[in-house]
């Protein structure tokens, strides 16, 4: 099966007409993934950059549907797993299914396991995802935002921060460097301006 290619997958984001504070999160993590994935490539890690790159530019898709939209059902991130599969790009499930947070907490009990064995495409995705908002920022002020904006998930965020921490050692590591020296591999700007045109 074939993957979408960056501006496959911008036109795919650009068609569900986007806000613009959600293309600048989909923007960001897209980068952020590019980056992580370029350095682990340039450490001789196995990854496939491309789904890595288009898994996070459409790891929110299920987000542009509209609200009571049926394709939004089975939740965030299963739902645009879902949606991408049925429209041939079975390869971009996966990462997309397993960046929400809360998704953290379904390896809990096998989280060792669930680092050595999963693909990096899926940990680069969610990892990205817990980095950037509007912006490439440190992994705590993004848990501190959920925190504020969902009091009522307190607890299950609380779990979650311990596994993310870890999922941050194991994807850092894997590109040889430390948190603090993630950046942004700046490509969707331009992607999107095309796009645009």
């Amino acid at each position: 099966m074939a993957i979408p290619t960056r501006q496959q997958a911008v036109a795919i984001v650009l068609d569900l007409h986007p806000s613009a504070r959600l293309l600048r999160h989909i923007g960001a993590v897209a980068d952020v993934a590019a980056f992580l994935a370029a350095r682990a490539a340039a450490r001789g890690r196995v990854v496939d950059r491309r789904l890595v790159e288009t898994a996070a530019l459409l790891h929110d898709v299920d987000k542009l549907f509209p609200p009571g939209d049926p394709r939004r059902a089975g939740g965030h991130g299963v739902a645009g797993a879902r949606w991408l599969a049925e429209q041939g790009w079975a390869e971009l499930a996966e990462p997309v299914a397993a960046h929400p947070v809360g998704r953290l907490l379904d390896h809990e009990g096998d989280l060792a396991a669930w680092l050595a064995t999963a693909p990096p495409e899926p940990l680069i995705v969610a990892y990205a995802d817990k980095r950037a908002a509007q912006r490439l920022e440190p992994m705590a002020s993004r848990f501190a935002r959920w925190r504020r904006d969902h009091p009522d998930r307190d607890g299950s965020l609380g779990r979650a921060w311990g596994i993310a921490l870890e999922l941050e050692q194991h994807v850092c590591k894997a590109a040889g460097l430390a948190p603090t020296a993630v950046r942004r591999l700046r490509w969707t700007d331009r992607a999107i301006a095309r796009g645009r045109r």
